[in-house]
């Protein structure tokens, strides 16, 4: 018998690991002659490219170029519209705000807070639904009749209209004064009409009183006018805060004056005529 040659692992190894680079280069060189194949193709396609956008420019161009003449025109005359609106707005706003001082605005909130609580004393603050159980589930297409409706200055023998009208007085002086201390005489109008309002109206509008005995149902609710004059007076609590915790100008005395002047003063020039002179 004659042996066989024994093959040797690292040869069979070897073989093995040349494969993929044999691969990769028949891959390469057949891409190669794909890529020359098609080179004179591509360079007809952009002869023949080139040649119709320049056809294709000169039919057009007559006719887009004014319309991108008219389109861009009118984008600059926008911007310049958006500039000089801008601009207006700025110096507006910059005189508006010399005008309607933080003092000014915080006294206005005041007044317009206290004739809101002067004119809620005038509105129906509380009624007495009947057969309220009945209407449960109709939601807003039908409502329980109300009997026993009550504006709000008759719940407490209209004591928050003096405090509506000492509150527009305050604002009115607020707006031709500055007094910090009026804010907190405001403050406490508005916590004055708060407990009122949550001490004798809401108790009393939510008794339903004999009207349980006369029909049956019944259920005392509260109206607008009742949330109108507590929104007030809650606008009066948060106005007189404002006015109080407003910004306020810082006085300056006569060496910050001083100071400040002398910081706006032009420098010298580094070089004149007479610093010349006097080096030479």
């Amino acid at each position: 018998m004659i042996a066989a040659r024994r093959r040797r692992i690292g040869a069979v190894f070897s073989k093995l690991a040349k494969r993929p680079a044999r691969w990769s280069r028949d891959l390469d060189r057949a891409a190669n002659r794909g890529l020359e194949r098609a080179h004179p193709a591509l360079l007809r396609l952009r002869h023949e490219g080139r040649i119709a956008a320049r056809w294709l420019g000169a039919r057009l161009a007559p006719v887009l170029r004014p319309a991108a003449i008219f389109f861009f025109r009118a984008l600059a005359g926008g911007e310049r519209w958006l500039r000089r609106g801008g601009a207006a707005a700025a110096r507006g706003a910059t005189r508006a705000s010399a005008i309607l001082t933080p003092a000014r605005g915080a006294g206005l909130v005041i007044v317009a807070a206290g004739v809101a609580l002067v004119v809620s004393q005038f509105l129906d603050y509380r009624a007495v639904e009947i057969g309220q159980p009945g209407y449960a589930g109709l939601g807003d297409v039908a409502r329980p009749p109300t009997v026993g409706d009550r504006t709000a200055g008759a719940a407490h023998a209209y004591l928050l209209v003096p405090l509506g009208l000492a509150a527009i007085a305050l604002g009115v002086t607020a707006l031709l004064r500055d007094r910090r201390r009026i804010g907190l005489a405001v403050s406490a109008l508005g916590l004055l009409a708060i407990a009122v309002i949550l001490a004798i109206d809401l108790p009393q509008g939510l008794d339903a009183g004999a009207q349980t005995s006369r029909f049956a149902g019944a259920r005392a609710v509260l109206e607008d006018g009742f949330y109108a004059e507590l929104a007030a007076a809650t606008g009066l609590v948060v106005a007189g805060l404002l006015y109080y915790a407003r910004p306020c100008r810082i006085r300056i005395n006569s060496s910050g004056r001083a100071a400040s002047a002398r910081r706006r003063r032009p420098r010298p020039r580094a070089s004149s005529r007479g610093r010349v002179a006097r080096s030479a």
